[in-house]
């Protein structure tokens, strides 16, 4: 059952007096970057421990460790920024179907497609073409697969960097997420670097990703062999010698396959974090809450900053109504966070102009749920979890994902719920322009009192007129 008012404001003092750090932020919200990538959940936590046992092996020092661990975590933070385009790309098609699926091909040879590549393309590339046009545009993606290429990995790579940088994190960390897709030989991406040049928390962080991705779909003795015979080509020899060493003394793979628990690799994780790990203060947190939500808001075009409109708008409503300064924190990051389990919504489903199908919104609707189970591996987000998860519910019930009813929403749900309506309006979306406050104020009144809290209502409209007037 939903925290009531009451109950969210009775326990701000519980939720405030629990600490947080970076490794234990940074290790949970990396779960919405695998869903990003269309990846098995937890790939970024296996990633990170298969990358600190090379690290260890290979004699990194201390500062190097340090800025390989949070590399690791966010070597994915940039993967939303591309993920409209990839669409484009294969003509309404599943974008992370392609990006994991890609993952597990060599597309280093565009002109020697193997089996494996052609069905990846032919299961995701213009859905609703006939085989002539889907042989047409698969044929144009293998003659333009280059510059796709330094496109799809170049806004990627400059957009993780610049949010590990946003977070706070070391130049080394951000250079080793812009560098991830680097490759020995040079045949990589963006910046086509070879050998040594390549940064070597890049190179490590590519040696972990490629051995977690092939051991999840293909086992552990095929992600060692595709390992070595791409040795001197993709990756640094010496790495893969060090994984390989690792792997056949059993210390490589403890704790970090994706059929271990959860609970035992991110355990493994935490054990890794670096030793002058200190609690956050309230703006660090903030900074990542904005963070994250600029990378649920780069999925698409059209919600560009809807993420942080809403965070605006639930602001309004909370100073409107005179609520605490804990409180209205609360609100803010929930809003910031709301809609994280968005980023596992394919782009196709996201930026269709038409009206969705059932099955389309079934998909949409799941989100809010994503959301609150990603929150809720922070104890100390477990109020805000609910709180964010709650979105899309109505007073009467019949809202998603739970059916909850007025007596079972909390009033930081019922503020962030009307924000949520009044920022999707003033958009723009793929099937309509923006709408103006008046029209906008229409619309909302239609579902007031019955779906959406008057009181919220009238006090976002008192806190946008009162915006407008001079001081």
């Amino acid at each position: 059952m939903m925290l009531t008012a009451a109950d969210a404001t009775f326990d701000l003092d519980a939720h405030h007096a629990q600490t947080i750090d970076m490794p234990e932020i940074i290790s949970a919200l990396s779960f919405a970057l695998d869903l990003t990538e269309g990846a098995v959940a937890g790939h970024a936590l296996r990633s990170c421990v298969l990358g600190m046992r090379i690290a260890g092996e290979a004699k990194l020092n201390e500062f190097q460790q340090s800025d390989l661990y949070f590399a690791l975590l966010l070597k994915d933070v940039g993967c939303s920024s591309n993920s409209a385009r990839m669409c484009q790309i294969v003509g309404g098609g599943d974008d992370r179907a392609v990006k994991a699926g890609v993952k597990l091909e060599d597309w280093t040879q565009p002109g020697k497609p193997k089996l494996s590549t052609l069905k990846l393309m032919w299961n995701n590339v213009l859905p609703d073409g006939n085989a002539l046009e889907r042989v047409l545009r698969i044929a144009q993606i293998g003659r333009t697969q280059h510059k796709n290429n330094e496109e799809m990995i170049g806004l990627r790579c400059d957009r993780g960097a610049k949010i590990v940088t946003k977070i706070g994190l070391g130049q080394a960390t951000a250079e080793a997420v812009r560098c991830l897709d680097e490759h020995w030989d040079g045949t990589g991406y963006p910046n086509g670097w070879r050998g040594e040049r390549i940064p070597l928390l890049a190179r490590i962080a590519a040696v972990a990703q490629h051995l977690d991705v092939f051991a999840t779909e293909k086992g552990t003795e095929q992600a060692i062999l595709v390992l070595e015979e791409r040795s001197g080509k993709w990756f640094d020899p010496e790495l893969v010698r060090v994984a390989v060493s690792l792997h056949k003394r059993g210390k490589l793979w403890l704790n970090c396959l994706a059929g271990d628990s959860e609970g035992s690799t991110r355990d493994t994780v935490l054990a890794y974090q670096p030793s002058d790990t200190l609690p956050l203060g309230s703006d660090k947190i903030d900074n990542i809450c904005e963070a994250f939500s600029d990378v649920v808001d780069a999925k698409s075009p059209f919600t560009s900053r809807h993420s942080m409109g809403v965070a605006e708008a639930a602001l309004t409503i909370a100073n409107s109504m005179g609520l605490s300064a804990d409180r209205t924190k609360l609100i803010h990051r929930a809003a910031l966070l709301h809609d994280l389990g968005k980023l596992r919504v394919p782009n196709s489903i996201l930026d269709k102009p038409s009206k969705l199908t059932n099955e389309e919104f079934t998909v949409v609707k799941e989100h809010p749920a994503l959301t609150q189970q990603i929150l809720e591996r922070i104890p100390s987000f477990r109020l805000m979890a609910q709180i964010a998860g709650a979105h899309h519910e109505k007073l009467d019930g019949t809202g998603y994902p739970n059916d909850l009813s007025a007596a079972e929403l909390s009033l930081e749900s019922r503020i962030i719920a009307v924000a949520d309506v009044y920022a999707a309006l003033s958009e723009e979306r793929p099937y309509r322009e923006s709408l103006d406050l008046g029209r906008v104020s229409a619309i909302m009144r239609k579902d007031i009192p019955t779906k959406l809290d008057p009181e919220c209502f009238e006090a976002l409209l008192t806190g946008l007129q009162t915006a407008k007037v001079p001081a």
